[in-house]
Protein backbone atom coordinates (compact mmCIF):
# COMPACT_ATOMS: atom_id res chain seq x y z
CA UNK A 1 0.00 0.00 0.00
CA UNK A 2 1.54 3.34 -1.04
CA UNK A 3 1.56 6.18 1.66
CA UNK A 4 0.29 9.76 0.62
CA UNK A 5 2.43 12.55 0.26
CA UNK A 6 3.51 14.68 3.46
CA UNK A 7 0.78 16.78 3.84
CA UNK A 8 -2.12 15.68 2.51
CA UNK A 9 -3.37 13.74 5.29
CA UNK A 10 -6.98 15.09 6.39
CA UNK A 11 -5.02 16.44 9.75
CA UNK A 12 -2.82 18.85 7.67
CA UNK A 13 -5.27 20.73 5.75
CA UNK A 14 -6.27 23.30 8.10
CA UNK A 15 -2.74 23.89 8.20
CA UNK A 16 -2.37 23.89 4.36
CA UNK A 17 -5.30 26.32 4.16
CA UNK A 18 -4.37 28.67 6.82
CA UNK A 19 -1.05 28.83 4.84
CA UNK A 20 -2.28 29.37 1.39
CA UNK A 21 -4.59 32.68 2.94
CA UNK A 22 -1.02 33.83 4.33
CA UNK A 23 0.57 33.78 1.08
CA UNK A 24 -2.45 34.97 -0.77
CA UNK A 25 -2.32 37.87 1.55
CA UNK A 26 1.56 37.90 0.40
CA UNK A 27 0.49 37.77 -3.32
CA UNK A 28 -2.19 40.56 -3.26
CA UNK A 29 -2.08 42.58 -0.16
CA UNK A 30 1.28 43.12 0.66
CA UNK A 31 2.72 44.78 -2.43
CA UNK A 32 -0.27 47.65 -1.72
CA UNK A 33 -0.20 48.24 1.90
CA UNK A 34 4.33 47.46 1.76
CA UNK A 35 6.38 46.74 4.55
CA UNK A 36 5.11 48.39 7.95
CA UNK A 37 6.02 45.13 9.46
CA UNK A 38 8.13 46.36 13.07
CA UNK A 39 9.75 42.37 13.49
CA UNK A 40 11.64 40.81 11.79
CA UNK A 41 10.34 37.98 10.28
CA UNK A 42 7.79 40.01 8.89
CA UNK A 43 4.43 39.33 10.70
CA UNK A 44 3.58 37.10 7.35
CA UNK A 45 7.02 35.21 7.36
CA UNK A 46 6.49 34.31 11.35
CA UNK A 47 2.63 33.34 10.62
CA UNK A 48 3.64 30.93 7.65
CA UNK A 49 6.54 29.61 9.96
CA UNK A 50 4.39 29.13 13.22
CA UNK A 51 1.73 27.55 11.11
CA UNK A 52 4.76 24.93 9.23
CA UNK A 53 6.06 24.15 13.04
CA UNK A 54 3.29 24.04 15.37
CA UNK A 55 0.12 23.47 13.08
CA UNK A 56 -2.97 25.07 12.43
CA UNK A 57 -4.27 25.24 15.99
CA UNK A 58 -0.88 26.69 17.72
CA UNK A 59 0.56 28.46 14.98
CA UNK A 60 -2.88 30.32 14.10
CA UNK A 61 -2.33 31.26 18.23
CA UNK A 62 1.09 32.43 17.90
CA UNK A 63 0.98 34.37 14.26
CA UNK A 64 -2.54 36.18 15.61
CA UNK A 65 -0.40 37.09 19.39
CA UNK A 66 2.22 38.47 16.52
CA UNK A 67 0.15 40.78 14.87
CA UNK A 68 -1.67 42.08 17.65
CA UNK A 69 1.75 42.81 19.20
CA UNK A 70 3.10 44.45 15.90
CA UNK A 71 1.58 48.84 16.35
CA UNK A 72 2.85 51.97 15.95
CA UNK A 73 3.93 52.07 19.84
CA UNK A 74 6.42 48.63 19.65
CA UNK A 75 10.13 48.28 19.83
CA UNK A 76 9.84 45.83 17.37
CA UNK A 77 12.94 43.80 16.15
CA UNK A 78 14.32 40.44 16.12
CA UNK A 79 11.12 38.00 17.30
CA UNK A 80 11.64 34.15 15.32
CA UNK A 81 9.18 31.85 15.96
CA UNK A 82 9.39 29.62 19.33
CA UNK A 83 10.87 26.12 19.16
CA UNK A 84 8.44 24.84 21.90
CA UNK A 85 4.29 25.32 21.12
CA UNK A 86 2.48 28.02 23.71
CA UNK A 87 1.97 26.93 27.22
CA UNK A 88 -1.58 26.59 26.58
CA UNK A 89 -1.25 23.67 23.56
CA UNK A 90 1.34 22.10 25.11
CA UNK A 91 -1.18 20.96 28.48
CA UNK A 92 -3.71 19.87 25.62
CA UNK A 93 -1.53 18.24 24.19
CA UNK A 94 0.05 15.78 27.50
CA UNK A 95 -3.63 15.78 28.73
CA UNK A 96 -4.81 14.02 25.58
CA UNK A 97 -2.07 11.54 25.79
CA UNK A 98 -2.86 10.38 29.56
CA UNK A 99 -4.79 7.68 30.50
Amino acid sequence: MQMPPTGSSPGHWPRLALMGLVRGYRLLLKPWLGNVCRFEPTCSAYALGALQQHGAAAGSYLAVRRILRCHPWCDGGCDPVPDTPPPLFTRLLSSKTRP
